[in-house]
C-alpha cells in the first residue's frame, strides 16, 4: 500500500517506520529541522523492541508531492486539523482511507466536515513516544498499538487491509474495534484527566498517584468525564471507571502528559480539545462539569499567551 503520514511527529514516525520496515511505500510529512533530517538521512527509531534506521522512505514537506495515497496516517496537532485537511486533499482517491489519531473526541467529526465522512475512521494510538533530536523517534515502552475502526461498527475490507500490513511490520500492532467512538470516549476520560493535572502542576504522573488529596482529584476528574462520556454515547460503560483509573496506576511514574512538554518548550496547548472538550459537551448535555471547570480556566490564560504568540 501507498501511505502517507500527515504530521510525521513522533507517533507517526513510528508507526510510519515500521509499515516501511515491512515494505509499505511511506511518505512522511514533516517540517522544519525534523524533516531535514530525514531527507538527509532517513528516520532512526530507538526502541526497546528494535532500533532501525530506515533509509526506504519518502520525506516532504508538502502533500502534493506524494500523489493520490491508498491510507493516510492523520496525526497532526488538534489545532491543525482544519488546515491540515485542505492540505491533505490532493492525496486523496474517492476510496481512500484516513484514519485520525488526535487528542479529544471531536477530531474525526471536524476532518470529515472538510475532507468528507466517508474516508474518516478514529483512532486511538497507544504508544509513548518523543523526538529526542530532529528525524529521530524515541520509543519509551513496550506497547505501540494503533487502534481503529469504522464509526457505524461495520468491519471493512480497508479497516483490516491496514490492519494486516500494520501487524506484519516489526514492533507494530493494530487492533479493529466496532466500538470506536466508546473506546475514544475510554481513553479520553483519563487522558483529560492526566493531560490537566499534569500540565497544571508541572508533575509527573507518580507525585499526583502518592498523594491521597490529589489522587481523590484525579480520580473525580475521570468520574466526572465518564458522565459526560454516557451523556454523550448512552451505551458507553460507566461501570469501567475503576478500569481507567488502573490504567493510570499501571502507568510509569515518570509520566506525564505531552501537553506539559509542550508547555515547557513554549508550543501551544492542546487545552480546548482536553478539559476544554469535557466543559463544552458537559453543557451541550447538561452535565455539570465543576472540576474540569476549574482545570479549564486556570490553565486558559497561559493557553491563550502561547496560542497568541505563534499566530
Amino acid at each position: 500500500m501507498k501511505i502517507a503520514v500527515m504530521g510525521a511527529g513522533a507517533l507517526g514516525g513510528y508507526f510510519g517506520g515500521r509499515l516501511a520496515q515491512a515494505g509499505q511505500e511511506v511518505w512522511l510529512i514533516a517540517r522544519g529541522a525534523h524533516l531535514a533530517a530525514l531527507q538527509a538521512d532517513g528516520l532512526r527509531i530507538a526502541s526497546p523492541l528494535g532500533d532501525a534506521h530506515v533509509t526506504d522512505i519518502h520525506a516532504t514537506g508538502d502533500p502534493g508531492e506524494v500523489g493520490q495515497a491508498d491510507v493516510v496516517l492523520f496525526m497532526v496537532k488538534n489545532r491543525d486539523v482544519e488546515s491540515a485537511a485542505e492540505a491533505i486533499k490532493p492525496m486523496l482517491r474517492d476510496d481512500t482511507l484516513v484514519v485520525t489519531c488526535q487528542n479529544g473526541v471531536s477530531a474525526h467529526e471536524r476532518l470529515g466536515a472538510v475532507i468528507g465522512d466517508h474516508h474518516v475512521v478514529p483512532g486511538v494510538a497507544r504508544i509513548p513516544a518523543s523526538i529526542p533530536t530532529p528525524g529521530t523517534v524515541k520509543h519509551d515502552s513496550e506497547f505501540e498499538t494503533l487502534l481503529f475502526g469504522e464509526v457505524d461498527g461495520h468491519s471493512s475490507e480497508r479497516c483490516q487491509r491496514l490492519a494486516d500490513a500494520l501487524n506484519e511490520s516489526p514492533a507494530a500492532s493494530a487492533l479493529l474495534t466496532n466500538t470506536i467512538l466508546n473506546d475514544l470516549w475510554a481513553k479520553f476520560c483519563s487522558q483529560s484527566a492526566l493531560a490537566s493535572l499534569t500540565t497544571l502542576t508541572g508533575l509527573d504522573i507518580g507525585p499526583l498517584r502518592e498523594n491521597p488529596v490529589s489522587a481523590q482529584l484525579f480520580q473525580d476528574a475521570i468520574a466526572e468525564a465518564c458522565s459526560v462520556a454516557t451523556a454523550v454515547l448512552p451505551d458507553f460503560p460507566m461501570t469501567e471507571q475503576a478500569k481507567y483509573w488502573g490504567f493510570i496506576q499501571r502507568l510509569p511514574g515518570t509520566m506525564h502528559a505531552s501537553m506539559l512538554d509542550d508547555l515547557r518548550v513554549g508550543k501551544p496547548l492542546e487545552h480546548e480539545y482536553i478539559s476544554g472538550e469535557v466543559v463544552r459537551l458537559g453543557a451541550k448535555h447538561s452535565v455539570p462539569t465543576p472540576i474540569h471547570s476549574v482545570l479549564y480556566a486556570a490553565l486558559k490564560p497561559t493557553a491563550d499567551r502561547l496560542e497568541a504568540a505563534a499566530s
